[in-house]
C-alpha cells in the first residue's frame, strides 16, 4: 500500500521520486541515448545493430601507440581513431600482438572499407581507400561475423554530428 494513514510510506516516496527524475525535463534526467556516450560507438546495417566500448584515440600519441603490445581485447571493444579532417590514412600492425579488423569511416560515419584479419606483427601498409575521418578497430574476424560491411553506418559523438548519416542526437 503505497499511502498508509494519509502519510506517504517511505517505499511511495522513493517510487514517486525516482518516476520524476525519469521524465524528460526534470534537472538531473537524462535526455541522450546511452548509446551517445563517448566510450561506446554503434555501428547498424542489415545484420541490425552491434555496439562497442572503444577508447578513443584522438591525439598523435594516442593514435600512434594505438593497440600496441595489447595480448588480448575484450571481445566487444576496440579503438575508435578520430582525425581532426577527413585524409588518406594507412595502418599497419607494427609491435600489435593481435589480430584486428579496421573499419575505415568517412565524415558521414559511413563505413567505406573493412579489412578482416590483419596480421599481428606485419608492417605492410593497410590503405582505407577511399577518404577517412575515423577507424574502429575490434578483434579480427568479428566484422565479418556480425555481418559488418562497407556501407554500413557507425556513429558516435567524437565524428561531427552536423554531417553524420546516423546522428546522436
Amino acid at each position: 500500500m503505497g499511502i498508509l494513514h494519509g502519510r506517504l510510506t517511505r517505499r511511495a516516496l522513493i517510487g514517486a521520486l525516482t518516476a520524476l527524475l525519469l521524465l524528460p525535463g526534470v534537472a538531473g534526467a537524462k535526455t541522450t541515448s546511452p548509446i551517445c556516450d563517448e566510450n561506446r560507438v554503434e555501428v547498424r546495417g542489415d545484420f541490425g545493430s552491434v555496439r562497442f566500448k572503444v577508447e578513443l584515440a584522438m591525439t598523435p600519441q594516442e593514435q600512434a601507440q594505438g593497440l600496441m603490445f595489447r595480448e588480448s581485447l575484450p571481445r566487444m571493444a576496440g579503438m575508435l581513431f578520430v582525425y581532426p579532417r577527413e585524409s588518406s590514412v594507412s595502418f599497419w600492425m607494427r609491435n600489435t600482438l593481435i589480430p584486428l579488423d579496421m573499419i575505415f569511416v568517412d565524415q558521414t560515419g559511413t563505413i567505406v572499407r573493412v579489412h578482416s584479419e590483419a596480421i599481428p606483427l606485419d608492417e605492410t601498409p593497410i590503405p582505407a581507400g577511399a577518404p577517412t575521418l575515423a577507424v574502429l578497430e575490434i578483434n579480427g574476424g568479428l566484422a565479418a561475423r556480425l555481418g559488418i560491411d562497407a556501407g554500413d553506418q557507425l556513429r558516435s559523438p567524437a565524428l561531427p554530428q552536423d554531417k553524420a548519416a546516423w546522428p546522436c542526437n
